[in-house]
């Protein structure tokens, strides 16, 4: 059973500990929303998961702190509990995939942990962790299933009550459920007319689909870019709070958590990783009844892997209409492609790219297929471009939603 005063308790633990994340006006996520954020990816380790580990481990007997703790993450839980543990002199183990990047497994280690990378994925390194964890006596971590992680992560609700009273809704990043569990539950203990929503994304919607279904259930696979909440299966205890305390739940796309990313850093100068930037993206594509609310936002993380941050901006530019590229079929003339570069320029594109195919065509011998990259302002930009184009007989083969 979860109970408020744990939550308090673990306020007062972690007060010594946690980086203050006040909340910040972002007027440009959506015009029509009267937008705030939580930047929890400015908190140590870069995301809330200190918040449940720190307390969860600082909770435990002096046995139990003695013989270490064992965790199983790829990820933000694994160097939360790193931290956790070394800042209070226990040992800790954290079991990753061997696969997992190079820059989270060092992060991890410089924390303090112990790692052991396991073959296989995510499944065999927490059935690894179990079999450690029987073997030698440490106290298993869970990242979300656990009732001090979840009073950790509530800490978050606690801090928005104080921090902005007049809330009306708040949306949360869901995965396995403990952060929305605490935070859902410390807010509608404190004032049960605010709205807490869930957002999850659309490659890995597991507990979306439980709480549809009334029952959990679990994923076959999950795949997308916001490895955060790529959880397969919800925990008992976070499916069971989130069915009473959580109003809805959304999905977002992948492009949609791109774009929210990319707004992110370029309204807000602030970097999110895809779990972080999913509330967001829930609120700037109008998943959730928030219009003309007061609403928070909370960033879970920012730690994003560097070497595809820029694939995640490409991606993010395309869904805001500021990157396109057009396929067209041409004659094969000279001036034709003279004349597509005209209409593009006058209207205010940059072109960054040309590939011009005459084998593409097999049916007629004198055409060509010409693919053009350009650099625009918006959706109705590339719109007016289009029409231009066909307005001057050429044909457009493909064209971007």
């Amino acid at each position: 059973m979860l109970q408020l005063d744990n939550f308090y308790k673990a306020r007062y633990v972690l007060s010594k500990v946690l980086r203050t994340t006040e909340l910040i006006h972002a007027k440009k996520i959506n015009p029509d929303v009267d937008v705030y954020l939580k930047p929890e990816c400015l908190q140590k380790t870069g995301s809330f998961k200190i918040r449940g580990a720190y307390y969860k481990i600082s909770q435990l007997t002096k046995e139990e702190k003695a013989k270490g703790v064992i965790a199983c993450s790829a990820g933000n839980h694994a160097q939360g509990v790193a931290l956790g543990a070394t800042s209070m002199g226990v040992k800790s183990l954290i079991c990753l995939p061997e696969g997992a990047p190079i820059s989270k497994v060092e992060a991890t280690k410089r924390l303090g942990a112990e790692v052991c990378l396991v073959p296989g994925v995510y499944d065999d390194a927490y059935a690894r962790a179990i079999q450690l964890r029987d073997e030698k006596g440490y106290t298993f971590v869970h990242p979300f299933d656990d009732e001090d992680v979840i009073a950790g992560q509530g800490t978050i609700g606690l801090e928005l009550m104080d921090q902005f009273p007049e809330v009306e809704a708040v949306v949360v990043p869901v995965g396995g459920g403990g952060l929305i569990s605490g935070v859902a539950y410390a807010i509608k203990s404190l004032n049960p007319k605010v709205k807490v929503y869930g957002v999850q994304a659309e490659g890995a919607p597991s507990m979306f689909n439980s709480i549809h279904d009334k029952k959990i259930e679990k994923l076959n696979a999950v795949s997308t870019i916001a490895d955060g909440i790529a959880v397969k299966e919800p925990g008992k205890i976070t499916f069971n709070t989130v069915s009473k305390y959580v109003d809805e739940i959304v999905t977002v796309s992948e492009d949609e958590i791109c774009a929210a990313i990319l707004q992110l850093l370029e309204s807000e100068k602030m970097v999110a990783e895809g779990a972080g930037a999913a509330s967001v993206a829930a609120v700037m594509f109008n998943k959730l009844p928030v219009k003309g609310k007061k609403t928070i936002c909370v960033v879970s993380g920012g730690n994003i892997d560097v070497t595809i941050l820029n694939r995640v901006i490409n991606r993010g530019l395309a869904k805001a209409g500021r990157l396109c590229t057009l396929e067209m079929e041409l004659d094969d003339k000279p001036g034709e492609l003279v004349e597509v570069c005209t209409v593009i320029a006058k209207l205010g594109a940059n072109i960054t790219g040309v590939f011009h195919d005459r084998s593409a065509n097999r049916k007629k011998v004198n055409t060509c297929n010409l693919r053009v990259a350009m650099e625009t302002k918006n959706q109705e930009h590339i719109d007016a471009i289009i029409k231009a184009l066909e307005g001057r007989g050429f044909t457009i083969l493909h064209k971007p939603v």
